[in-house]
């Protein structure tokens, strides 16, 4: 796969996992229909968007299986933030699952055509 597409995916996960980020620190602690428009909400469904248009221009370009097992990196950095940015507690199989997760990804765009 060309290091342009994998670029955009890579932006593509970023986007999505920082929109993902924002929608749960946007969420919390709101009770009313009303108060879940805010400021982070907002920039979070605009990241995820932007997170959609990366994922659609690489599909345009290769194979949907080259392309979607990108979408998995996503959940390793909100995995991560959520650990290092958001003081969640991780389990050491959680750890070994995203090694896992990573190590398959880089399987599949090594094999990626």
């Amino acid at each position: 796969m060309p290091l342009r597409i994998v670029t955009i995916l890579v932006l593509g996960s970023f986007c999505a996992a920082s929109g993902t980020v924002l929608l749960k620190l946007g969420a919390t602690g709101r009770a009313d229909v009303l108060s879940f428009i805010n400021p982070k909400i907002i920039i979070g469904l605009g990241l995820y968007g932007l997170g959609a248009v990366f994922w659609i221009y690489g599909m345009s370009r290769q194979n949907l299986i080259s392309v979607y097992p990108f979408t998995i990196l996503s959940f390793t950095i909100v995995y991560l933030v959520g650990i290092f940015g958001l003081g969640e507690r991780p389990s050491r199989l959680g750890f070994v699952g995203v090694a896992l997760i990573l190590a398959g990804l880089y399987l599949v765009a090594r094999n990626a055509s």
